[in-house]
């Protein structure tokens, strides 16, 4: 499906009736991510996991990957895909950009879950400690982020090696295979690179200001090395209704701890009813 200039990439399972949720992966991943949902939907959930512009088999998108672009993108895509209302789950970037979304078209989204990834309210004084995580892989990645997953084994030696060490190497190969496509890889690059430059100065000098109405769960594994908890804290959080549910497992949580996300997900969809389109 092609829209704003995106050919999406999307992977769906669940019944064409069924409750739409619509799943976003992060880097350095893709729609693979969301594999245990998809190839076993919950009950009455229809599964919608797209590759984000330029990432997995995505085309390419007309932009640097500024957020809020991306969100553009999204906000056309659900728009061909004919989603009225529906529930939204997040995982790093995806997750990221999920939160924007949230803000972006809060009447349409019945709730969302968010996955090992910090909220867009984080205050200087919280990030300034944690900023070190930051500064171990995104500089590089936003400079050289072309060769190091085209032609090195950056992403399976480095990031997974610190990140997940006990994902088996088929996992970390079906990821990093991706990345060897310099598409992908600039895409990546991108990401890092108009968030270092752009939206870092932007968000310190203006911050967010807009304030969430859409119910927000989070599910965050303790031992992240590249997020901490405290990033996500409901503290800090300008939202009406956001919790967060700090639970064993690192940042690849959706591989570490599949059984726990989709009871999540079950939870937040009982919890959050499907309400009808005005």
């Amino acid at each position: 499906m092609t829209v704003r200039g995106v050919d999406f990439h999307i992977t769906e399972a669940g019944p064409e009736d069924g409750r739409p949720v619509l799943a976003l992966h992060g880097w350095p991943q893709h729609h693979w991510a969301y594999r245990d949902l998809l190839g076993d939907p919950p009950p009455g959930l229809r599964i919608i996991a797209p590759d984000l512009p330029g990432y997995g088999w995505s085309g390419p998108p007309p932009h640097r990957w500024a957020k809020e672009d991306v969100v553009t993108d999204l906000v056309a895509l659900v728009d061909a895909l004919g989603l009225d209302r529906f529930l939204l789950v997040g995982h790093d970037w995806g997750g990221y950009i999920g939160h924007l979304l949230a803000l972006r078209i809060p009447e349409r989204i019945d709730a969302y879950l968010a996955l090992n990834i910090a909220h867009p309210w984080v205050p200087p004084k919280v990030m300034a400690p944690h900023l070190w995580r930051f500064l171990l892989y995104q500089p590089v990645v936003a400079s050289a982020g072309v060769p190091l997953q085209t032609r090195t084994r950056y992403l399976e030696k480095v990031v997974f090696r610190a990140a997940a060490p006990k994902l088996d190497a088929a996992t970390v190969g079906t990821y990093a295979e991706r990345f060897r496509d310099p598409v992908v890889a600039r895409t990546a690059r991108d990401t890092y690179r108009t968030f270092l430059t752009r939206e870092i100065p932007k968000g310190v000098r203006d911050g967010e200001r807009r304030w969430s109405t859409v119910p927000t769960r989070v599910l965050f594994g303790r031992s992240d090395t590249a997020i901490h908890p405290d990033l996500a804290a409901a503290e800090t959080a300008r939202a009406d209704d956001y919790t967060i549910d700090v639970v064993d497992g690192g940042h690849f949580i959706l591989d570490e701890q599949p059984d726990l996300v989709r009871a999540k997900l079950i939870a937040v969809a009982d919890e959050f009813p499907e309400r009808p389109v005005r």
